[in-house]
C-alpha cells in the first residue's frame, strides 16, 4: 500500500513538471513569435526605415543575380510574383555571367509601394561595361520587403 501511495505522488511529481514544461515551452514560443514580428516592415513603419530595408534588399537580390544565384535571387520575388513565375521560368529570364555591378540610387517609399532607382551595369555581347539606369517596384507585406516582377 505505501508503494501504491509513492507511487502515486511520483506520477504526480512527473504529470506536473511535464505540465511545467508544457507552458513554459508554450510561453517561450508565444514570446518568440511576437519578437520574430518586433522590427517587420509595414505600411506605417517610418519612411527613412523602409528606404534603408528596401535599398538592402535590392542590393543584396541584385548581388545574387550578379554571383549567378538565381535561386537565391528569386527568393526576393514577392509571394504574388512567385505563384505566376515558377523558378525554371525564373532561371530562363536570366543570363548568368551578364550582370557585373549595380547601385541603388535611390528609393522612394510611400505606404506599402516603393520604386527603387538602379544603375546596373551588364555586358553585352561585344560591348562590356554597359551602364542602364533601372526603375523597380518592391512592395511591403507580411513583415518585409518583396520584389516585384512584372514578367
Amino acid at each position: 500500500m505505501f508503494c501504491d501511495v509513492l507511487g502515486h505522488f511520483q506520477r504526480d511529481t512527473v504529470a506536473k513538471r511535464r505540465h511545467s514544461v508544457t507552458i513554459a515551452g508554450a510561453f517561450t514560443m508565444g514570446l518568440l513569435a511576437g519578437c520574430a514580428g518586433v522590427g517587420g516592415l509595414s505600411a506605417d513603419t517610418p519612411s527613412e526605415a523602409k528606404n534603408s530595408a528596401v535599398a538592402a534588399r535590392a542590393q543584396a537580390r541584385w548581388q545574387r543575380l550578379i554571383d549567378g544565384d538565381l535561386a537565391g535571387a528569386y527568393e526576393y520575388l514577392s509571394p504574388a510574383s512567385r505563384t505566376t513565375m515558377p523558378l525554371d521560368l525564373y532561371k530562363a529570364k536570366h543570363k548568368v555571367g551578364m550582370y557585373r555591378s549595380v547601385k541603388v540610387d535611390g528609393v522612394d517609399c510611400e505606404a506599402d509601394t516603393c520604386t527603387v532607382t538602379l544603375s546596373l551595369t551588364y555586358d553585352y555581347k561585344r560591348v562590356k561595361g554597359v551602364t542602364t539606369p533601372l526603375v523597380e517596384k518592391w512592395i511591403i507585406t507580411q513583415g518585409q520587403a518583396w520584389f516585384v516582377d512584372r514578367g
